[in-house]
């Protein structure tokens, strides 16, 4: 009996939720470039504030918590709810309901016709570069996915780029819990979809797609700072980074730059479509400036102040900047992976979408 006690302890002191300490970051992100930081400026949109958010790990539950929303992701449960504190309300979807939303959303793309053949390239490189970030030590990789359509018809091209410059520090102690977090998610999810959820694509996204997650295989460390770039380049090479073409994100093509660029619209629109259903990010790009499809030139008095013209290097849609700080392993208070107390739940918005 005591035998049994002895090693029911042990078991316990060595589990894997009693090995998980708390674990907290800040996260600010801002809109530092392009067309869409132009136009955000002209119309005075809050989205050229800085978004800052408090993730928060404890346990099974992670929350990214910012002054007028919160996101709690629970893996016992296979919850991901969603908390409006301006509304006080919350919503609240299964890994099961997400299924059936990117179920549906696969079915809806494989029974329309592909006016577009589609390619879709990933690399990760480093640069051998080296910075501090915020009193860090950071070296420099830099993350390319290119996205490129070509239409059936015309022959005419078209490509989306995605450009992250990642400043990655050394591990921080207890940072293994966010990476075992977002790890044991990923199988959660995999799970869920499947086993595969690479298999429901079309093979050449599938193609790009364990490309991507291979060469983010590579990646050791902290990014404690990233800079994003969405956009396109004129001869479908991957879109310069932050440290390769700093002018870039200063640059906005004019109002014939976008419209020269309907010509290849049809594909790069298709592309933009395809991947927007998968994660709705790219389907919101497509869709920024006029870029990609044909739109009708705003009345000249709307027209935002134009900024010099686009480089030959590439047109940037948006470019944004997020920082990590305030790493800790501190007690998180419970409270925050909890819904305030009196929220009234709504239904999911994704729910809604889906009728």
């Amino acid at each position: 009996m005591r035998q049994f006690a002895f090693f029911a302890a042990m078991l316990t002191v060595v589990s894997p939720l009693a090995l998980r300490a708390d674990f907290s970051y800040q996260e600010t992100t801002k809109m530092t470039g392009g067309m869409a930081m132009a136009a955000a400026r002209f119309g005075g949109s809050r989205a050229l504030q800085p978004h800052v958010s408090t993730v928060v790990l404890r346990g099974n539950r992670m929350a990214h918590i910012s002054d007028r929303s919160a996101q709690i992701t629970d893996l016992e449960k296979d919850t991901i709810t969603m908390v409006d504190f301006d509304k006080k309300t919350y919503s609240v979807m299964t890994f099961e309901e997400m299924k059936k939303m990117m179920q549906d959303a696969m079915s809806r793309m494989q029974t329309q016709p592909e006016h577009a053949e589609m390619s879709f390239k990933a690399d990760v490189k480093q640069t051998g570069q080296s910075k501090p970030v915020n009193g860090i030590d950071a070296k420099e990789f830099i993350l390319t996915l290119t996205m490129q359509g070509t239409d059936r018809q015309s022959g005419q091209t078209g490509n989306i780029n995605f450009t992250n410059d990642m400043w990655m520090a050394p591990e921080f102690p207890g940072y293994d819990q966010v990476r075992d977090f977002q790890m044991r998610m990923g199988r959660k999810m995999g799970m869920v979809l499947g086993g595969n959820p690479m298999a429901m694509m079309r093979p050449g996204m599938a193609k790009g797609m364990a490309q991507m997650v291979e060469h983010m295989s590579k990646l050791k460390g902290v990014p404690v700072m990233q800079v994003m770039r969405v956009g396109s380049t004129a001869d479908g090479q991957p879109l310069p980074a932050a440290s390769e073409a700093p002018d870039l994100a200063s640059q906005m093509p004019s109002a014939g730059d976008i419209m020269g660029q309907a010509a290849a619209g049809a594909a790069t629109n298709e592309a933009a479509s395809r991947m927007g259903r998968l994660g709705g990010l790219a389907g919101g790009i497509g869709g920024i400036g006029g870029f990609g499809r044909k739109k009708k030139p705003a009345p000249q008095e709307e027209q935002p102040p134009q900024a010099k013209p686009s480089s030959a290097a590439g047109m940037l849609l948006m470019e944004s900047t997020t920082e990590m700080t305030g790493f800790s392993s501190a007690a998180v208070d419970p409270s925050k992976l909890e819904v305030p107390a009196g929220f009234k739940q709504v239904e999911s918005e994704f729910g809604r979408g889906r009728r």
